[in-house]
């Protein structure tokens, strides 16, 4: 896929304009920043949380899955409870949708609560 059909695809799907004007970079870099911040406790809701997994469904569908594997592994290990399907970002094998961070908290830790998704309570 050119860069131009990926940007065309990011606008077509709703994304942000920040993210549509920075294309396929953009889209990367704001993966990598959120991975960032669910390491150090995610500071959004849940809402936000599921529009960023919608980053990483793209990501797949536009097969640029090589460029945020070192990010993907850093989130991976951050997830728990793997059975619980927080969103359906799309694309195949999302695992990205599947658990929620270890270090949730605030008001993404109540949103978690309030959909009913939260297994466990520490």
């Amino acid at each position: 896929m050119t860069e131009e059909e990926i940007v065309i695809y990011l606008e077509d799907s709703g994304f942000p304009p920040h993210i549509v004007e920075a294309g396929s970079e953009g889209l990367v870099e704001r993966w990598m920043e959120f991975v960032g911040e669910v390491e150090r406790g995610y500071p959004y809701g849940l809402v936000e949380y599921r529009h960023d997994l919608d980053l990483r469904g793209a990501i797949g569908l536009l097969q640029l899955e090589e460029r945020v594997a070192a990010a993907d592994e850093r989130l991976e290990a951050l997830l728990e409870h793997r059975d619980v399907r927080v969103w359906e970002s799309g694309g195949e094998n999302p695992w990205w949708d599947y658990g929620y961070p270890r270090n949730a908290r605030g008001h993404f830790l109540n949103g978690l609560r309030e959909a009913g998704l939260l297994e466990v309570v520490e």
